[in-house]
């Protein structure tokens, strides 16, 4: 932790609790100017990107506060002045603000000349890259060999239910915004989605929040399978665990993008508009390729750590979300409580239905 970053727990009445991180302004005025960022980011991943920010800023008092995705969302719209930017994988929802003219435009040479795919007008920004994967443990590759593919983890489930009966993790697609943009997407990708979710719910998957609870239950050896992590945060945990492996499925990858947009009511909107144009410049996406695993698309920028070196790998593979009005049809209320029906029924199916 760097000197001036200050690492506190704070509650909050919408969101349980949120984990936030403050950089104080240097020595200088009696009241700095300030800056608030509110994201579903995990404080590990994206202080490297605030520290280099702070170093570059150091008369701006900056707060950065990490919620789950739908919290943030919700808290959003309960208090919509009180955060500068917005950051969040759940693209969906972040869309869904954008679209309701909750955003304030930036219009910066980096702003105009980000990819078309990667922005929608000048309001919603993706700045990351981010391939969602499975990981496994070292038991599952030792007994039953490695699942490369979804077809292969659905074999793997059927062929040892009995085994593994407990020891499989996935997100739970009604209380996370990802999770349920996961969802949603593999469905529409592949014909044998449902049968994989039954497979799941034989062997009785534990279902949560987070990909950050689905690394710590692998590391500590209660699950051998970890099904649709944040293939960032996965790589930061599996490098320094011998015992687990990331997959990347080779059949087909979805990808997401982490979408950040300005408040139109950014209490600080000149500091917003800093930060927002530093996260989408060459400067800001240079340390998102050398510093973490978020995957940055900077034109401009190729090699590790890039959607460049991505594609280069896995090709046609990869499933990028789409950045646009389609993302607001997966929202619509009765197509979401018809894909969750049916999901809580496929993986809550008895042994004699299937």
């Amino acid at each position: 932790m760097k000197p001036l970053a200050l690492l506190f727990i704070l509650l909050f009445p919408l969101t349980a609790t949120a984990e936030a991180m403050r950089y104080p302004a240097a020595s200088g005025p009696e009241r700095p100017e300030r800056l608030i960022v509110h994201g579903a980011l995990d404080v590990a991943y994206i202080q490297p990107l605030l520290d280099d920010f702070h170093r570059r800023h150091p008369d701006i008092d900056l707060t950065y506060r990490n919620l789950d995705t739908l919290p943030l969302y919700r808290r959003f719209l309960a208090t919509p002045d009180e955060a500068d930017v917005l950051i969040s994988s759940a693209m969906p929802w972040q869309y869904r603000l954008v679209n309701d003219g909750h955003a304030r435009p930036l219009d910066t040479p980096a702003s105009r000349d980000w990819p078309a795919w990667a922005r929608w007008r000048q309001e919603l920004f993706a700045f990351t890259f981010e391939p969602i994967v499975m990981v496994v443990r070292r038991e599952l590759l030792e007994r039953y060999g490695r699942p490369d593919s979804h077809a292969e983890l659905l074999a793997t489930l059927r062929d040892h239910r009995d085994d593994l009966r407990g020891r499989v993790v996935t997100y739970d697609p009604e209380r996370s915004g990802a999770g349920y943009t996961y969802a949603i997407e593999e469905s529409r990708l592949s014909p044998r989605y449902w049968d994989l979710i039954a497979a799941l719910g034989d062997v009785d998957t534990s279902l949560v929040d987070t990909t950050g609870e689905m690394l710590e239950g692998l590391t500590d050896g209660r699950y051998w399978i970890g099904y649709n992590l944040l293939g960032s945060y996965a790589h930061r945990v599996v490098e320094d665990d011998p015992d687990l492996e990331m997959v990347v499925p080779d059949d087909y990858t979805l990808v997401i993008q982490r979408l950040a947009f300005m408040p139109r009511q950014a209490p600080h909107p000149r500091n917003a508009r800093r930060f927002l144009d530093y996260l989408i410049d060459e400067t800001g996406q240079a340390v998102i390729a050398s510093q973490t695993a978020l995957g940055a698309i900077h034109p401009e920028l190729d090699g590790p750590g890039t959607a460049d070196a991505w594609r280069a790998e896995r090709g046609n593979a990869l499933r990028p979300l789409t950045l646009g009005p389609g993302l607001l049809a997966t929202l619509d209320d009765l197509k979401r409580q018809a894909l969750l029906t049916r999901w809580r029924r496929e993986f809550n199916r008895d042994d004699e239905d299937r």
